[in-house]
């Protein structure tokens, strides 16, 4: 339950983008697959699954908000080459773990705001190794090749994302494995 309007707000604002993460992955991966990138379509897809999870999350966490409001949110647009579509992934990973998840984080804290916190650190977690595995997927592309990748997994509690492996246990939330679900496997 969230008691403190400027959390709400932030959790709406994240739900908002994250929402529009999961899309736009979508999207691009299609275009991955389009441009002969099937790895990279996978990887879109997979990430694609952490922001829903994402969204879910910051969601459940305002279990208590009720009535319709206007979300602002960040969101990159266009629907370019493979490349330019990791690199907006990349634009977009980047502002939530340099600004806008650090921020957001904060201010539940001071808030006292448990669920909230929780949410944030889930994704914030998560966005780096987004960014991360995106980086690498825009380098092979730019240099003609398809990502190296195997699968993906993630956590379904928090977003956790793995490359070619599955833990036993999530580092970030502590779920077990078969709360994992695997991509491209």
């Amino acid at each position: 339950m969230v008691n403190n309007e400027m959390t709400a707000e932030n959790l709406r604002s994240a739900f908002g983008g994250e929402s529009q993460a999961y899309q736009r992955y979508i999207v691009w991966g299609r275009k991955a697959e389009k441009d002969g990138f099937p790895n990279v379509a996978t990887l879109f897809e997979a990430i694609s699954f952490a922001e829903q999870t994402h969204a879910g999350n910051h969601f459940e966490a305002m279990e208590n908000a009720d009535g319709d409001f206007l979300v602002a949110s960040s969101a990159g647009f266009g629907l370019g080459e493979t490349a330019d579509n990791l690199q907006g992934a990349i634009n977009g990973e980047n502002y939530e773990i340099k600004q806008m998840y650090p921020s957001f984080y904060l201010i539940a804290k001071e808030q006292e705001e448990n669920d909230a916190i929780r949410s944030f650190h889930y994704a914030l977690e998560a966005e780096k190794i987004h960014s991360k595995l995106y980086s690498e997927a825009r380098e092979a592309v730019e240099n003609g090749e398809d990502y190296d990748l195997d699968y993906v997994s993630i956590c379904s509690v928090c977003g956790h994302t793995v490359k070619d492996g599955t833990p036993e246990k999530c580092p970030i939330c502590g779920a077990p494995k078969k709360k994992f679900k695997e991509f491209g496997k």
